[in-house]
């Protein structure tokens, strides 16, 4: 396996890091006590551990070694039976000669391999003669025979007695504490991510023009006062709102009062020669004060409600037909989401109009996404707009060609309105070229639509692409 080159690595655990806010604090938390712990288990294994085993093996190995001294000095049975009582009685040791037997041929070491290496070098430093030893065969004993001219010279010692072996309580409670310690701090940084993750969701939900009536500010000093500054950013947004509302609606309710005095003048005119084209001005006067009062307002005061999805596509479509275009509704039955239905119906209605005007057939098509969201696409095949002018016909007021748009009703504002009603809704609203060789609008709104789609449906039937109509010209 090749090692990433040294300016890579940055990026290669940039991109392994946690993304949450929580991830990364519990990291913070857990990343310096796991490698304290790494580092005092460390030190204490080699600095300490080793130090003891090895203390303990080379005074074991001195008493082997004084042992084997003895027997050799007199390797009579009588010599032995008082050599064996004698280290039974003062050093714990058991003695016994295996005559005419010599050292095992096969190898037996423990897994972890430290106190066989301790072991055999301190033995290897005090024996003169063959030796073998095995750790592994009695958990509480060490076995070490040393080759006699007579036999085997076996000697059981207790463990204890060549390695430390309460070492594994101290790493125990060393582990316990790091638990416990990672226990309190994980609580106590979720209860501060769980007043962050509350004005997010309460920024969130006021982005899709609801509220969160029971939020207040709670958590850090820090994480307060970024509550209380989103409340009041909130309240002056909402007022900017109010007010802008409340002027359109007043602006709307002025000019409609001379409005509705002409077409009364109108209707009891005797008939003349331009009547019929001073109607004509007077509606679309009328529409395009409509227009200004809609995306001045939005709906956002609505609440959201589950609403059929192939109810709207079939009223955006009566809408189309009405406008002479020829519709194909797809989506599959049954496909809800939770809505605001009044400014999602004029989203559509904006879009199906749209796309009536610069085409003779239309396509309006639905689908649930894997992810949980909804998709809604409605198609013409009209003659498009460019690539590069697909963000400028979102553009407010924007009518793009003005030559092509003359004699058309409407301000520039039904692309504008859609995307500010999708994005009301937490989705967005983008232009693709359509296989019907125009021009089709997608909404795509996400997961917390709430999308409710039975599953005989959620295989995407009739509904698996989402086209919609000419955003060539967006004045609905």
């Amino acid at each position: 396996m090749r090692l990433l080159p040294a300016y890579l690595w940055p990026r290669f655990l940039k991109r392994r890091i946690p993304t949450s806010l929580w991830g990364r604090s519990l990291l913070i938390i857990v990343l310096p006590v796991l490698v304290m712990q790494v580092v005092v288990t460390w030190i204490f294994f080699d600095a300490h551990w080793q130090t003891v085993t090895a203390r303990l093996s080379e005074g074991l190995a001195g008493d082997i070694a004084w042992a084997v001294e003895s027997y050799e000095d007199d390797p009579s049975p009588r010599n032995l039976e008082r050599l064996a009582s004698r280290a039974e009685r003062s050093m714990s040791l058991s003695i016994a000669l295996q005559e005419g037997r010599t050292l095992p041929t096969e190898t037996r070491r423990g897994p972890i391999g430290v106190v066989d290496r301790v072991l055999d070098r301190a033995l290897d430093a005090r024996l003169d003669r063959p030796y073998w030893f095995d750790t592994t065969r009695y958990p509480a004993y060490v076995d070490i025979q040393v080759q006699e001219p007579q036999g085997v010279l076996r000697i059981i010692a207790p463990r204890e007695r060549a390695v430390a072996t309460q070492a594994h309580i101290f790493v125990l409670w060393l582990a316990v504490a790091t638990i416990l310690l990672m226990g309190v701090a994980i609580l106590f940084i979720r209860n501060q991510v769980r007043a962050i993750e509350r004005l997010a969701d309460a920024a969130e939900a006021f982005g899709r023009g609801e509220t969160v009536p029971r939020f207040k500010p709670h958590g850090a000093r820090e994480v307060r006062a970024a509550a209380t500054a989103f409340l009041a950013m909130r309240d002056r947004i909402q007022r900017h709102i109010d007010q802008r509302t409340a002027l359109l609606a007043s602006v709307s309710h002025d000019l409609r009062t001379p409005l509705t005095r002409l077409r009364l003048e109108l209707a009891l005119a005797p008939p003349f020669k331009r009547q019929a084209a001073m109607r004509g001005d007077l509606d679309e006067m009328e529409h395009m004060i409509d227009e200004y009062l809609d995306f001045a307002r939005g709906e956002a005061g609505e609440p959201p409600k589950p609403v059929s999805i192939p109810d709207l596509l079939k009223t955006a479509g009566e809408d189309a037909k009405r406008a002479g275009a020829e519709v194909e509704l797809a989506a599959p039955e049954g496909l809800t989401a939770s809505l605001r239905p009044l400014a999602f119906k004029r989203a559509l209605v904006n879009l199906a109009g749209n796309a009536a005007s610069h085409g003779e057939r239309v396509r309006l098509s639905a689908r649930a996404l894997a992810s949980g969201g909804l998709e809604i696409a409605v198609e013409d095949d009209g003659p498009g707009i460019p690539e590069d002018m697909y963000e400028e016909a979102f553009r407010p007021f924007s009518r793009l060609d003005e030559s092509r748009n003359q004699n058309r009703k409407g301000v520039g504002l039904g692309l504008a309105i859609a995307r500010d009603v999708a994005r009301g809704h937490g989705g967005d609203v983008t232009l693709d070229r359509s296989d019907m060789g125009g021009l089709k609008a997608i909404i795509r709104l996400p997961g917390q639509a709430s999308i409710v789609a039975p599953s005989s449906e959620t295989g995407g039937q009739g509904a698996s692409s989402v086209r919609t109509g000419h955003g060539d010209e967006n004045d609905a």
